[in-house]
């Protein structure tokens, strides 16, 4: 029977599915039956004990008990969890129509890529760490396709295939590869990567996140031009000691946030504009100051962040259920049961916040006082 985690958090529990690694939030009666299920306890029994509790009729309960089972457990045994590892139909090619050598932290990584759409995929990025040439090489990705894939391998060993669909699927692990190295950790080490931006402030780190629009990124530049260090923009690893580490890639810039960052970073003006048509942006990407990587910090907060142009400042604590539903499905969480343990215990013990703003000023205080314990 499906292996699970199921952790109380409010009025609700948050069960975790091994299988399909996903989260799903329940009532605590459907926890107690998805329990009694995973442990192999028959319907009967449990529809006894529920008719017991909840004074129902033994059909009503059976019936419960087989749809909770029916829609959701099944479900969840079936379910894809995106992993592609289709071996490539021929070999690796023998040239690349594009190399490119980055410096990051105090590793080099040569790519080879075999055509300028996946350049595109993850030149523009890293383009602040490119150097020319390099002596001494510590990692070589390959990146290549034919008609339908994109295939990765690491140092001739291959990693996987991804459709176009499913493209952003590569570019995750392709990032996940690139903490791998740069810290030597194994994917088994990371609690988890979320789709978020991360600031350190003193001795610790808040996780800022936001729907695509909101002003993330925006505020991640303005909060770097005022002093608190950028650890990682849209991609923060998270070990599985509960530690933010930095992600050396740049800090994407909307056209539309420029008038405000400019007097900032006047370098973004004459900055290479890319355009993503598949994702419907034009982005320019800002170098962070992030370049000490041997440090990393516990995090002390979610914050979620929004510019509303009718709305000086406003913060306010969020259930952590809202919050949860909104950090988890944009995030890769490692599907080792002892890491998603490790993940809800850590979850559970944040604070989370609602940050709306237009006031830059005030937001800047805000940040402060939630870092101070003020708020």
């Amino acid at each position: 029977m499906e292996s699970t985690i199921i952790k109380d958090i409010e009025e609700k529990s948050i069960v975790w599915f091994k299988h399909s690694n996903q989260y799903v939030i329940v009532e605590k009666i459907a926890a107690f039956i998805i329990e009694k299920l995973c442990k192999n306890v028959t319907i009967q029994e449990i529809a006894k004990e529920l008719e017991e509790r909840l004074k129902i009729p033994s059909k009503e309960a059976i019936r419960f008990v087989k749809d909770l089972k029916e829609q959701l457990i099944n479900p969840m045994q079936t379910a894809n969890n995106h992993q592609k590892l289709e071996s490539p139909l021929s070999k690796v090619p023998s040239t690349f129509a594009f190399e490119k050598y980055y410096r990051m932290h105090s590793k080099v990584f040569k790519v080879a890529f075999s055509n300028e759409f996946e350049v595109s995929l993850i030149h523009p990025k890293f383009a602040h760490l490119e150097i020319k040439t390099a002596p001494k090489i510590d990692f070589f990705f390959q990146i290549f396709n034919d008609s339908q894939h994109t295939f990765l391998s690491l140092d001739n060993a291959f990693i996987g295939s991804w459709t176009r669909e499913d493209i952003h699927y590569f570019q995750g692990k392709f990032s996940m590869k690139i903490i791998e190295c740069i810290y030597e950790k194994k994917e088994e080490k990371w609690m988890g990567v979320f789709h978020a931006s991360a600031i350190n402030y003193k001795d610790e780190a808040l996780l800022v996140l936001g729907d695509s629009g909101n002003g993330k990124s925006t505020s991640l530049a303005l909060l770097q031009a005022q002093g608190f260090q950028c650890l990682a923009d849209d991609f923060v690893p998270v070990d599985i000691t509960k530690k933010i580490h930095t992600f050396p890639a740049g800090i994407s810039i909307k056209k539309n946030s420029l008038p405000v960052l400019l007097d900032h970073y006047p370098e973004l003006k004459s900055a290479t504009e890319y355009q993503y048509t598949r994702l419907n942006k034009i982005v320019r990407y800002l170098p962070p100051k992030n370049s000490d990587y041997h440090t990393n910090y516990p995090c002390k907060a979610l914050v979620f962040i929004k510019y509303d142009a009718n709305i000086d400042c406003d913060i306010s604590k969020i259930s952590k259920l809202e919050a949860f539903e909104q950090l988890v499905p944009d995030s890769w969480i490692s599907p080792e049961a002892e890491n998603a343990n490790i993940f809800l215990t850590w979850f559970s013990s944040l604070p989370c916040y609602q940050l709306t703003y237009s006031n830059n000023e005030m937001m800047y205080d805000a940040i402060k006082r939630i870092f101070d314990n003020e708020v």
